[in-house]
């Protein structure tokens, strides 16, 4: 755990995965709109 927060591959690593964290909640908030929007769309 240490070597996580100390070194530069430890603090790369948590911000590789942050960034993973931030782009599937962005991935799914988009495509849940799209697909809302394509929704109303093809209502009449």
């Amino acid at each position: 755990m240490v070597d996580l927060f100390s070194t530069d591959y430890g603090l790369f690593s948590v911000g590789v995965l942050a960034f993973i964290v931030v782009m599937a909640v962005w991935f799914y908030r988009f495509f849940t709109r799209k697909m809302a929007e394509s929704e109303a769309a093809q209502k009449p």
